[in-house]
């Protein structure tokens, strides 16, 4: 993978962090894109401060940059994929990474609520392939990597705008899968599994603290343990490399979900 270009979204924490760490390992190019300004929704976002600060704790790995990104505004991804062929000439590797959470009772739920999680979840998926589209054709080795979740496998209660999205993700992978292969572009999905990031932490098991949330992992993942942000970036890598494989939803959950 030496040298390939990877542009990661959502990169500064969490998940991205750990897809950007892998694909750096790997030997590639990476740009994060991240919000500049994470505040507004129901729990702390990314902000620009930690996503410049985790360039700097990545770059003994390798070549990192930084660059702002808000999914959901079409001119912001051109702008992305702009600066990410800047910096480095290509772009080989899209991971639609960026995503939100929330949950609650149907009936309390907002339209805000609802519109701003479709809005990052799925249509941020649609505008940053879009936008990358054309750097993606111009590469001998082009993928996708979009990242949906068990939970768009298998509805769960209150949860309906997050499970709905991704399960959209699902789909929207398997229709570009189809619809890019004549360009050389494989595009899969990465369904994570339970990760102890701010999803869980400040929003899904808010103030139970982090042996709680182990705790729990433990009693309900076969394996035995929660997923790790390592484990999403090392098959973020494989989805990204395989030469034959696309068009799939691959679940890293510890067997928890199987299908």
């Amino acid at each position: 993978m030496s040298k390939r270009t990877v542009l990661v979204t959502g990169g500064a924490r969490g998940i991205g962090k750990g897809i950007a760490q892998s694909f750096l390992e790997a030997g590639c190019n990476v740009m994060i894109a991240d919000l500049a300004q994470g505040d507004g929704w129901r729990y702390r976002l990314a902000t620009d401060a930690e996503a410049a600060a985790t360039s700097r704790e990545l770059a003994d790995l390798g070549d990192v940059r930084y660059t702002p990104v808000d999914v959901t505004d079409a001119a912001s991804c051109a702008a992305a994929v702009q600066a990410t062929l800047d910096a480095f000439g290509a772009l080989d590797v899209l991971v639609n990474n960026a995503g939100v959470v929330d949950s609650g009772p149907i009936e309390q739920f907002t339209e805000r609520q609802w519109e701003h999680i479709f809005a990052v979840n799925v249509k941020g998926v649609f505008l940053m392939t879009q936008a990358a589209l054309a750097g993606l054709r111009a590469s001998a080795d082009a993928a996708i990597v979009n990242t949906a979740s068990i939970a768009g496998k298998r509805g769960a209660p209150n949860m309906a705008a997050y499970c709905g999205s991704k399960f959209a993700v699902v789909g929207i992978t398997q229709s570009f899968a189809l619809e890019l292969a004549g360009d050389g572009i494989r595009v899969n999905a990465l369904c994570p599994g339970m990760v102890a990031t701010a999803m869980w932490q400040d929003h899904l098991m808010a103030n139970r603290g982090e042996a709680a949330f182990e705790d729990r992992m433990r009693d309900l993942i076969p394996l035995g343990r929660p997923q790790t942000v390592e484990d999403m970036g090392q098959a973020a890598v494989y989805l990204a490399t395989a030469p034959n494989v696309s068009g799939v939803a691959l679940n890293v959950a510890g067997a928890y979900q199987m299908h």
